[in-house]
This record gives C-alpha cells, structure tokens and sequence, in this order.
C-alpha cells in the first residue's frame, strides 16, 4: 500500500474510531454525528452533542479511543438498500439526508466497527482495529462549524485530531506546527504594527503606517522590474456602472463575488466595486486608434479591488475581501503570445528569485461555466500547452482541468514557501473573450483591422496575501530593503541628540528609512523596542561616536555589537543592499 493510500485509509477509519468514543461518552442518544473525513495532517468528525467540547474533555476522548482500539474489534463492511439504510439511521437526521441524497440507483455502503457503531461510508477502511494500534493521534482543537459549510444551516462541532503513521512523525509535525504558529502572520503584523483589522469593515486591512512603509517598499521594488519591461501603470476607478460588467461577462459569471451599490432612486444606474482591472485597462487601449506598432500594449493597474468572501473564510491578509493585486492586461498579435509569456516567466522567475522562493507553473483548462465559442478555447489551450512544453518540457506540469477563468484558460504559478507550503500566486490567463466583448481593434501591417489577444497576468497575485507570505516566510525579520524601518539612531542621552540628528539626516538623504528616539528613556528600553520591531540595524551613539563621526551599531538577531563604524562606510553598506536586493544582513563592517 503507498504511503497516501495508507494515510488515507488509516486516517478515516480513525474518524470512526473518534466518532464511536464520543457516542460511547455522551450515549447514542445525545449525539448527531455528521461527516469525518480526512485531511492532510489527520481527521476531523463533526458532531450535535449535549453540550460544548472544551480542552479539559480531549485527554478523556483520547482514552477512549485508545480503550476502543485495545478492544481490537473486526471492521464489516455492507451494501444495504436505501430502505435498509433508512431505517438503520432512522434516529441519525444528517445520515438521513446523505442517504435521500443520493441517486436511486447508488450503491450504498456502510461499516461496522464492532456490533455497536456503524458508518454511512464508501471506505476503505481496515479490516480490524488492531491495525491502527501503532498509529500515533492526538486531538489538536474544537471548533464550530456548519452543516455542508453552510452557514443558515445547523451549527455543529467540529473535533480536530493529528495522525500519523508513528509518534516520531507526530513529534515532527508538532513542531512544524509550532514553528508555523510562531510565524503565524496575523500575530507578527500586531507585534509589528504593520496592520489591524475593524469589525466596521471585515476582511479589510487597515496598513498602519509601519506597514504601509513596507508595503511602498516591495511596489517600488515592483514598478523598478516592470519599468524595465515596458510596463505603463495606470490608476482607474474603483466603482463602475453595471454596463460594464455585462460587457465584460462578470455580471452573468462572477456577480456573487461583487459588491454591488443598487440605484438609489427610480431612473438611477446599478454600480458594482471592481473585483478585478481588466475593464479599465481596455477602456485606455479603446480610447485611441492602435496598430500594429503599438502591441504589445502592456498595462498594470495596482488599485483597490473588492471581492465578496464567507466571513467563515476570511483569514488574516490571507483571504480578505478588500486588496490590491498587482495586475497587468497585455494586448497583443497572436503571433506575439509565445515571446511575450516568456517575458512574463522572466518576470516571474526575477520576483521570485528575490525572495528565494522556489514556483512551478500548472495548466488550468476550460471550466464548466465558461464563456465563448469551444473552438477558441481550444486554440487558447493549445497556445498554452505549447509555451509550457517548451519551457518545462512535454509532461513536466501539472494540468488542473476545468479550472481555468471563465473566459480563457491559464498558467498558474505556484510558489513553496519556508516552511513547504504551497501557494497560489501569480497566474498568466489567455483571452480571446474580453477583446471581442469589448470590440478592441488594431490596424495590422496589411492596414487590415484585426482584434488582438488579451493576456492577463499578475506575479504577487493579491499583495496583501504576498505580505502576509514573506511576513511568515521571514518570521518579520525582513530583508534590509523591504524592513518598514531599516536603522534605528539611539542616543545614549539628551546630549548626544544633536549627533544623532545629524546621522538620521545622512541615512535620509541616502534613501534609507530611518526612525530615532531623542526622548529622556533609558537607553536599553530604547534598544529594546527597536529590537521588538526587529529593525536590522540599531545605531547607538554617544560622545566617542560624535567625536569621529562614527556609530555602534547592533545587529538583527545577534548580541553581537560592530562598534566605531564610520558613518561613510554605514551609509555604504545600507545603499548597497538597497541596489542589489539582498536576502542576508550584512554583518561585516
């Protein structure tokens, strides 16, 4: 058996095991229980009980499964009839509505672990709970959550629990998991008063000014490689007129993600808040005669976007329903498609690389409700595939089927981060929808009138999420050029403030982002709150450093202190990691 069929398998049929625990607890009768499948780390069951799961029940839980499991009960396995079915879950509502669920001529299956606990289930599942003895578990939360994820439906609990083939793997991804919480970004972003959040506006960050330092940073870091591209970046409005959706096939494709501001009074227009730029930068293409010299016509657009998201799924700068994703609509020749997607990889591969993250390109085709004629997505398709053999090699990516935009199909970038996880960032969709909609032209060299292609494409994907990436990915220890501040001047007393202005004034000019304390404080505390920041550089300046016009300097995560630096060399070295983008803090002065 390979390793993912036997999590898989082992994993379910401890759900079962979990399941059977907690209506041997609470008595058969005071528990509803609903679905228990797997998931990556473990499984998780949800249930009705009599009252709230807290931490003090989880050692009782966890015994009882043990107890369970010691029992070494045989697991059978039985198709019933829907009628057979019914009545063995008659007391179960949610089994219940599973089976009337189901097609009429659907097998149905269920599973016995011993005599007295059965499973509305596909399986597999072991044969005898003897087999799950060595398997290493451990409930890791409660929570709430609703039936079928929907939220106007019954309100269930939901039990969390780790496993894992042994207790050394357990142990290990504890500690993951305790590395993650460490890194956990929403935690960070507090201590670092880089952004908040407000009930007035949930899923919509507030960038304080920390942050929003920050945040120019990485865009200046951004406008500097696409300037370098041909990029022309544009800023349009953030609310339009219902028309220009309908146009643009979000009204009929996309309408449930929008926000949408209803006409006020009798005769007045429907707006929506934009869920994405593309309409804006057609309407600058449309708004003069192009031809051919004119394509590639390249526009990014960085402004605010807004889309609707389950308040259950919000998280963090993670999924937020307000955001800035740093677009870019490409029209151009069809011929033009194979060299100008290679730019954009090199783009790709320039940001990423930045950072030292590693990506891989997958292919997301047509999905079920698309919009346009089949042929054209077939052309589009096949444009795509080709481009990503020749880069990747025929059968070294991933195809995602039926999970392309609705008008036209995509590259999708993936990207790991430290601590090996996956995100989806930038993505690269090919459209032949969107010119044609909006009537986009050009007059070719045979002074033929021809309509280009669109390609849509971001590389950060939404930059609050990016943020919130490299702010985990760093542990809020950024780079020296993306830091909110990146040296801090503390004066060992109110004397020594005439010199460290002087230093702050420097560093300044230079282009580097300093802040400074001149209050009475102690010295310490003052270090001590630039070290909370995790400042890369902290300049402690006294009588010795004014005299010749040097600093001390303390570095980020060490004790270690450079003393007497000329101030020259500093701003030197400061400048330097600034140009060149560097990931390591220089150390050696």
């Amino acid at each position: 058996m390979e390793k993912e069929q036997f999590l898989q398998v082992y994993r379910h049929s401890m759900a079962h095991i979990l399941a059977k625990a907690v209506i041997e607890i609470f008595g058969k009768e005071n528990v509803q229980y609903a679905i228990g499948p797997q998931i990556a780390d473990g499984f998780y069951y949800d249930f009705v009980l009599p009252r709230t799961i807290t931490n003090d029940d989880f050692k009782t839980i966890e015994d009882k499964m043990h107890e369970i499991l010691k029992r070494k009960e045989d697991w059978t396995r039985k198709e019933v009839s829907r009628e057979e079915a019914l009545e063995i879950f008659k007391d179960q509502k949610f089994k219940t509505e599973l089976i009337e669920d189901l097609p009429e001529d659907e097998k149905i299956t269920i599973y016995y672990t011993g005599d007295d606990y059965v499973d509305l289930c596909t399986g597999p599942h072991v044969d005898n709970s003897a087999e799950l003895l060595n398997v290493a578990f451990e409930i890791k939360s409660s929570s709430g959550s609703y039936w079928r994820g929907d939220e106007n439906r019954e309100q269930l609990q939901r039990i969390y629990v780790y496993a894992f083939p042994s207790k050394q793997e357990l142990k290990e991804h504890k500690k993951l998991i305790r590395e993650a919480m460490e890194r956990d970004h929403k935690k960070l972003g507090k201590q670092l008063d880089l952004f908040m959040f407000d009930p007035s506006a949930p899923g919509m960050p507030f960038w304080l000014p920390r942050g929003w330092k920050l945040f120019n940073a990485l865009m200046a870091f951004w406008r500097k490689i696409h300037d370098a591209h041909d990029y022309m970046e544009i800023s349009g409005p953030v609310i339009s007129g219902k028309e220009i959706w309908e146009t643009s096939g979000h009204w009929g494709h996309y309408v449930q993600n929008m926000f949408i501001i209803p006409a006020g009074n009798e005769g007045d227009r429907v707006f929506a808040c934009k869920p994405m730029n593309c309409p804006n930068a057609i309407l600058v293409y449309k708004r003069d005669v192009r031809s051919y010299k004119d394509l590639p016509f390249r526009i990014s657009q960085t402004d605010v976007i807004h889309r609707r998201e389950k308040s259950g799924e919000l998280n963090g700068l993670f999924r937020v329903q307000m955001f800035r994703q740093d677009d870019a609509h490409i029209l151009l020749k069809e011929d033009q498609i194979g060299d100008e997607i290679a730019d954009i990889m090199s783009i790709a591969e320039k940001i990423y690389g930045t950072f030292g993250l590693t990506y891989k390109a997958e292919l997301s085709t047509r999905p079920d409700d698309f919009m346009g004629d089949i042929e054209t997505w077939n052309r589009a398709e096949a444009d795509l595939k080709a481009i990503l053999d020749k880069v990747y090699g025929e059968g070294n990516y991933e195809i995602n089927e039926g999970d392309g935009a609705f008008y036209g199909p995509k590259i999708d970038l993936k990207m790991t981060d430290a601590l090996g996880r996956e995100w989806q960032m930038g993505t690269i969709q090919l459209d032949f929808q969107l010119p044609l909609n909006f009537d986009c032209k050009y007059t070719d060299e045979d002074g033929v009138q021809k309509m280009p292609v669109m390609l849509h494409r971001a590389i950060f994907g939404s930059v609050e999420r990016f943020i919130g990436i490299l702010t985990e990915n760093f542990k809020g220890a950024f780079p020296f050029w993306l830091n909110p501040y990146q040296v801090a001047v503390v004066p060992i007393r109110q004397e020594h403030n005439d010199y460290a202005k002087k230093v702050v004034s420097a560093l300044t000019d230079a282009g580097i982002r300093v802040e400074a304390d001149y209050t009475d404080k102690n010295m310490r505390e003052k270090i001590k709150n630039y070290k909370n920041y995790k400042d890369p550089y902290i300049l402690v300046v006294g009588d010795k450093e004014a005299s010749e016009n040097t600093v001390s300097i303390n570095l980020r995560g060490s004790n270690k202190q450079v003393q007497n630096v000329p101030l020259d060399k500093f701003i030197e070295v400061c400048k330097k990691q600034n140009e060149e983008y560097t990931l390591d803090l220089v150390t050696e002065f």
